[in-house]
This record gives C-alpha cells, structure tokens and sequence, in this order.
C-alpha cells in the first residue's frame, strides 16, 4: 500500500516539533501495514489515528487523519492534541483515537449545508457560484494554528464543504444578507479582535469591575460578516459553549443566540424551502441572486421577488 504525505503536510508537521516528522514516518510505515488501523474521524472518509507523544523526542501527542483509497493512502492532517488514551509499553505502538467529532453533529451540517447549496444552485446560480470550494484539512489546520485554539468539529465539517462567501454586490446568501467569512477574513478579524481586546483588558485593569468591556474573547470564532466585506457585524462561534453569538462594532444585539451552527442552518434550510413559514427572515430572488427582506436596498425594491410557498 502506498502511502502519500503531502508537501503542505510535512510543512505542518516540522513545524509542530522535531519529532513529528520522524513519528509521521513511523505511522506511513504501519500504515503500509494496516490501512484500516484508524476510527472514523467525523469528517466524510476520513480515519484518524492518535500518536502518543512519549514515544519520540521533540514530538507532541498528534492526532493523525488521512483517507485510505484502494491503492493508497494519503495523510490530510496532523494536529496536536492535549490529551491521549495511556500510552502502552511498546515504544512502536500507534494508539487509536477516539473520534473526533460526534458524527451525527457532521451529518447535520453536511445534510443542511447540501439544502441550502442545492436550492442555490436551482433557485439562484449567481449566489452559488459566489461560494468558495471547500478547504482542505490542512488550510483548516492552517487556521486552527493561526487562532492558536481547537476548531470545533461543527464549524471544521462546514468550511470543508465551502471556505466563504465571496457574495454578490457584496450580500452573502445567510439571512440579512450575511456573508460565511473566508478563513483569510476570519483568522485576519481574529487577530485585529483580539489585539482590540488585549488594549482594552489595560485599561480595564484601571476601570472598576462593572465598567470594564469585553470586545473579544479568546473562544468566539468568527463565521459570518454583515456583507462580503462588512465586518460592522456578524456571527461567531464560541469554542467553550458550542452556541453562536453575535457581535457588533456598536454593541446593539450582542450574546449568545442560543443555538448551534447545525441549528441555524437548518433554519436558513427550511426557509428556503418553505418561505410562507419562514420567521427570522424573508427570502427572495433578485435576478439570479437570493436576497434576503431585511436587508433590500431602494435600487433593489421594484426587483426583488419574494418566495412563495
């Protein structure tokens, strides 16, 4: 059995330890072996295998995830993880992990992002082509690296399937015209939030308890924008809870919105295709692009078409 590590894989891993190199050889090799030795990892087609960390030098656990094909194996990730099953023994021994991400919460995500894509592929083509083709494990490692905190599995399987919104006359197809961020936008708007946040926990340090302000924290990942390119607002998820929040440059309908990724979507899904019933926004189509009610502007008024049915 050939086994396949991509360059962009190898990168990753000499830039997770000194060992990890050498450990990702040792698994290609048993791999070679046993192709199957691996669990299903929660992302479509993917097993994943952990390697304890103890077993070589300069090498942190990792959590190994790669697609095994009739004639070969090629490796899609290498992450680190903090905590393992105890190690055996034997110093050649590569553990199994546990899965990485509730199935049924993959399913989900995959059957309501599939609603919603084929509605738009139907209904309005020119939203459809504005989104991104999925990424790749290891550009969603990319970012996981760059946030510096865990992706949840729910919000890993969904920019497996799109990686943005590039939007149309810059609305995204979420209700109010939201746009999914691209992970340039989400790791960059990360990064400015949480610099903000680190300004302000200064001046927090002179402020009494009640007064001081959160901007950001470190948990909330951010996934979709008011537009394309409007960061005045949008969505996040937060890491520690597993709920989507709300944030705005000016503070109006922020906090939790109490419900998951998987959640809203389905939502956004039963919306579309049955309109009548549709509470949290109106869609309609303006020429070849979904519109959402909320969010129409005088120039597009006498064009939009409100779904019916």
């Amino acid at each position: 059995m050939n086994v396949e590590i991509p360059a962009d894989i190898r990168d990753t891993a000499s830039q997770l330890g000194a060992g990890v190199p050498y450990a990702l050889k040792v698994l290609a090799g048993q791999l070679a072996d046993d192709p199957d030795m691996g669990q299903p990892s929660g992302l479509p087609g993917i097993l994943t295998v952990v390697v304890d960390g103890d077993l070589f030098e300069d090498c942190p656990a990792l959590a190994i995830g790669y697609i095994r094909e009739p004639d070969r194996i090629e490796i899609r990730y290498v992450n680190p993880v903090t905590a393992t099953e105890p190690a055996t023994e034997a110093e050649d021994q590569v553990q199994v992990a546990e899965p990485a991400a509730d199935p049924i919460c993959v399913r989900q995500i995959d059957d309501a992002w599939r609603r919603i894509t084929g509605w738009l592929q139907h209904h309005a083509p020119d939203s459809y082509a504005s989104l991104r083709a999925g990424a790749s494990p290891a550009v969603i490692t990319a970012v996981e690296h760059a946030l510096g905190l865990h992706i949840p599995a729910d919000l890993r399987a969904l920019w497996s399937l799109t990686a943005g919104d590039d939007g149309v006359d810059g609305a995204g197809c979420l209700p109010g015209n939201q746009a999914l961020m691209t992970l340039d936008a989400v790791t960059a708007f990360y990064q400015q939030q949480m610099e903000s946040q680190s300004h302000q926990d200064t001046l927090n340090a002179r402020r009494p308890e009640y007064d001081r302000i959160t901007v950001w924290k470190a948990s909330w990942i951010p996934v979709a924008s008011y537009g394309a390119a409007d960061r005045t607002s949008g969505l996040y998820l937060d890491a520690a809870t597993g709920y989507l929040g709300r944030w705005s440059r000016y503070n109006e309908g922020s906090g939790d919105e109490l419900e998951t990724l998987a959640t809203y979507l389905e939502d956004v899904a039963d919306m579309l295709d049955a309109p009548a019933l549709a509470t949290r926004d109106k869609p309609g189509l303006v020429g070849g692009a979904l519109v959402w009610g909320s969010r129409l502007t005088l120039a597009q008024e006498d064009r939009w078409q409100p779904l019916t049915g």
